[in-house]
């Protein structure tokens, strides 16, 4: 008879970053928690809010680290979560906790969803992912440069609208420009309506609303979600549309 699995660990999509915009699942698996592993940006969002925890963490690109530790704290028979920002299972930790799961057969995993920033940054921006949609991360700390060009290609080629996720960095402050610019040479017009929005659910959130010309232009931070809409996106007062195609 297969032995069951003894340790649960939840991981937990936080959403954008306000309270208000944590689903509550979410919220009462974190009450449940003793201890809540995350990067440290993340578990200061929730410090106040779940004061009581232990709070652990791990800096940026220690994530296989991260996930270790809720195994680790797990199998000492603690009730653990990992927080992700968003959604875990969309650019999150759930696959990677995944891949580690076969070497700590005691353990299982329970994916509680989040607000990813399409979701929310598309909800300030008006209804910018109203029809088929695609979401492209511009990092290329684990994707290729080149894989992420042929995706942004085909999104044009097929008229998608696009939620670009990690437009900018330090590191990769040109790369929201060589996005746009291969999705120009792939059919994008440069009068397109587009929008963007920084910081979305924290402390200084802003929303842009601007035209594909004027996005290539553009110099945005880390903290920026980016939508492009399709061939029949259009303003309708201040709000990004792409229309579903209702005949009125």
């Amino acid at each position: 008879m297969e032995k069951k699995a003894e340790h649960e660990i939840k991981i937990i999509g936080i959403g954008p970053g306000s309270g208000a915009a944590m689903t509550q699942e979410a919220a009462e698996a974190l009450e449940e928690s003793e201890v809540i592993v995350g990067y440290p940006l993340y578990l200061s969002l929730l410090k106040e809010r779940f004061s009581g925890k232990e709070f652990l963490s791990a800096p940026m690109r220690q994530e296989e680290k991260r996930c270790r530790m809720c195994y680790e704290e797990a199998e000492k028979g603690k009730k653990t979560a990992l927080v992700c920002s968003g959604d875990a299972g969309i650019y999150g930790l759930a696959s990677l906790m995944y891949e580690l799961l076969p070497q700590y057969p005691d353990c299982r995993l329970t994916v509680i969803p989040g607000v990813t920033a399409a979701s929310s940054g598309a909800a300030l921006l008006g209804a910018p992912l109203n029809h088929d949609f695609c979401a492209i991360s511009l990092s290329d700390l684990l994707t290729p440069w080149e894989q992420i060009e042929k995706r942004l290609a085909a999104a044009a080629a097929g008229d998608f609208a696009i939620a670009l996720y990690n437009p900018s960095s330090r590191k990769r402050a040109d790369y929201l420009g060589r996005a746009c610019r291969v999705l120009l040479e792939n059919g994008v017009e440069p009068e397109r309506p587009c929008g963007y929005v920084e910081n979305i659910g924290r402390e200084g959130t802003r929303k842009h609303i601007c035209t594909f010309r004027e996005l290539m232009e553009t110099q945005v931070n880390m903290f920026t979600t980016v939508f492009i809409g399709n061939s029949q996106s259009e303003m309708i007062g201040d709000a990004l549309v792409t229309k579903r195609g209702y005949r009125l």
